[in-house]
């Protein structure tokens, strides 16, 4: 039997499009609040979800 670690982040495919996202879509930008980190964030799903051809 094979016992996985309590919490594992490569196993955790939400992981790595968060990885993605924070290096490619807002990396290197600053952000004024919470509300605009959120724009920022919704913008980089939106455009990661056209470059993989997926709706979001």
């Amino acid at each position: 039997m094979f016992f996985f670690p309590q919490y594992c982040s490569e196993m955790n495919l939400i992981e790595l499009e968060w990885q993605h996202l924070k290096r490619d879509e807002i990396a290197g930008l600053m952000f004024k609040d919470e509300l605009e980190l959120a724009y920022a964030v919704i913008d980089g799903v939106d455009t990661r979800g056209q470059k993989g051809n997926y709706r979001t």
